[in-house]
């Protein structure tokens, strides 16, 4: 017999990021309507300043789903910056591309490696991996910042526009459609959902456990370094301290969007919202005229709040 509380409960559940995220835009609406924030340029430069929180958080659904969690994502992202733009200016584009991705790519791998063949914790695994790569990054650039002059990378992956569109927009949208489908609708994602809902059960049914965690490390890899990259693009530049400020974000936007911390359950749209979310926030704070301790201070109930949530409905 069907219970109709329980599906009342978990049908409500499933909508709740899309209620927060339509009552946040209502309230900044009707707060800064004399401000502007309703204006094109406002919203596009809300989804400019989300584009990689996003990007990121896509990556680090998988990494959740699949049981684990990437503490590195912001090395990562200055690693991979600092890569590209040395490649960028001693070679050229192909070069640059190829090896900023690949960089996140080993990243990930190592840390894979580490989890689950050193049995390390995903959680100490990484957090020792950020600090090599922070180490890494600020011995590469001198603690300087390195320019990007090339017009075309700068536009690919930042400053460029199609129409009225910004491409950061363009880059949120391919890789929120690959993501929310790889996840969704395919053998590899239910391997990841599976892997995190019930390892023992998982390891019955065939998948290889390690394998998959790997690569949804990888995965986690890739995205940070996509994010880096388009930093450097965005910026025309690149330094060691870009991505420092993020994991946070990315791991709240990840739980607000709907992504459990104990794995098995997530959604790559929800995560997306949820950096959109904290991307309004943040501009909605700005323009109300909080200094950046406050908005931290808000950021972190919101934290709060979500992490509590997850774990009621776990």
């Amino acid at each position: 017999m069907l219970n109709i509380n329980k599906f009342k409960l978990r049908d409500y559940s499933n909508f709740v990021i899309y209620i927060m995220f339509i009552l946040l835009l209502l309230l900044f609406s009707v707060l800064l309507f004399d401000k502007g924030f309703l204006t094109v340029n406002n919203l596009m430069n809300i989804a400019k300043q989300s584009a990689t929180i996003s990007i990121m958080a896509i990556g680090m659904t998988f990494v959740l789903c699949s049981g684990e969690i990437d503490l590195s994502i912001g090395s990562n992202v200055s690693l991979s910056a600092l890569i590209t733009t040395v490649l960028l200016r001693d070679y050229n584009i192909y070069i640059a591309i190829l090896g900023g991705i690949s960089i996140g790519a080993l990243v990930g791998f190592i840390n894979g490696l580490l989890v689950t063949k050193v049995k390390i914790p995903s959680f100490l695994a990484t957090l020792g991996m950020m600090s090599i790569l922070l180490g890494i990054s600020r011995w590469i650039s001198g603690l300087k910042s390195i320019p990007v002059t090339n017009k075309v990378y700068n536009f690919i992956f930042g400053i460029g526009r199609i129409g009225n569109i910004s491409i950061l927009l363009i880059w949120t949208i391919v890789a929120l459609i690959i993501g929310q489908l790889v996840l969704k609708k395919t053998p590899f994602g239910r391997k990841v959902l599976a892997t995190g809902g019930n390892k023992l059960a998982a390891i019955y049914t065939g998948i290889k456990v390690d394998r998959i965690k790997i690569e949804t490390l990888m995965i986690s890899g890739i995205t940070a370094s996509l994010a880096g990259m388009i930093y450097a693009g965005r910026l025309q530049g690149a330094r060691y301290t870009l991505g420092g400020a993020d994991l946070l974000t990315v791991i709240a936007a990840t739980i607000i969007g709907g992504t459990s911390l104990f794995g098995g359950e997530g959604t790559v749209i929800g995560s997306v919202i949820g950096a959109f979310i904290l991307g309004m926030v943040n501009n909605g704070l700005i323009l109300l005229g909080l200094s950046i301790d406050q908005q931290i201070i808000a950021r972190g109930f919101i934290i709060i709040l979500a992490v509590s949530f997850s774990i009621s409905e776990d």
